[in-house]
């Protein structure tokens, strides 16, 4: 399944889920959580159950409300029938245990960093990788918990804090193998900033990202797709290893290069080569 782009749509709003789907988005992720009332919970399982019964084109995941809540169960119910399971308020692989012992689970996607205690749980995703698609942030939730102001400065860059905390989850999607997924960028009226903030989370190792609205999808689906130069300088760089395979650095272009820069190229290569 492709993560460049996950679109949230909520579960209670079903004249929205095709307009999602025509979007371009590489995944939906039909809402259970924050988005929803609690008392039109049951009304929106409903909705999500008739939308995952039907022939679709886009795959979708539900994220369902946090495992310690009353909602969970019945969440679940509906939710095993996506084709994954967004997990809130995840506290590492004891959280992910939980939910897996609720019955056949498809993967699943933890928001990772919800909770002060998540922080400290975000090198054990490994434990139980052969279960997740990919690890993500959020940081909505986090500044909420601690009582803090806000996550971000006035510019709209995170804080010292939160910069750390999407660092963590980076490197922690990646040590367990998983895909890295940005958090939203929520001035949906802001498409340059956009533009920016997805080239930075590409550049430092994020594989895709959610967002907000279908008309951030384009943006964000351009700027997690390597370009055609691209693609040519990586197989420059596997041709040039494999015509010296005794080599620890080359030259290509004028420019040292050297077997991290061949391990990149090569990653760049599987991942074009699945979508």
């Amino acid at each position: 399944m492709r993560l460049r782009s996950l679109l949230f749509v909520p579960g209670d709003r079903p004249e929205r889920f095709a307009k999602a789907e025509a979007s371009g988005a590489d995944a939906l992720i039909l809402d259970l959580e924050d988005s929803v009332a609690p008392e039109k919970k049951p009304e929106a399982r409903a909705a999500i159950a008739e939308w995952l019964a039907r022939e679709r084109g886009t795959p979708c995941l539900v994220r369902i409300n946090p495992i310690d809540s009353d909602h969970a169960a019945s969440d679940f119910a509906v939710a095993r029938a996506a084709d994954g399971i967004m997990l809130p308020k995840a506290e590492g692989a004891p959280s992910v245990r939980a939910l897996l012992a609720l019955g056949d689970c498809p993967l699943i996607l933890p928001i990772a960093s919800e909770t002060p205690a998540a922080v400290f749980t975000l090198g054990s995703y490994g434990e139980v990788s052969e279960h997740l698609m990919g690890l993500t942030w959020g940081a909505e939730d986090l500044p909420a918990a601690i009582g803090a102001a806000t996550s971000r400065e006035e510019d709209g860059s995170y804080t010292a804090p939160y910069q750390m905390v999407r660092s963590l989850t980076l490197f922690g999607a990646h040590a367990a193998g998983l895909a890295a997924i940005e958090t939203v960028y929520p001035n949906i009226a802001d498409t340059e900033g956009l533009a920016a903030y997805v080239a930075r989370g590409r550049r430092d190792g994020f594989n895709g990202m959610m967002t907000i609205h279908p008309a951030q999808v384009a943006v964000i689906n351009a700027g997690f797709s390597p370009s055609e130069a691209e693609i040519e300088h990586a197989r420059a760089v596997v041709a040039a290893f494999a015509d010296n395979p005794g080599a620890g650095a080359l030259k290509l272009d004028g420019k040292m290069i050297d077997r991290p820069h061949l391990k990149q190229a090569e990653a760049l290569l599987a991942r074009t080569a699945q979508e």
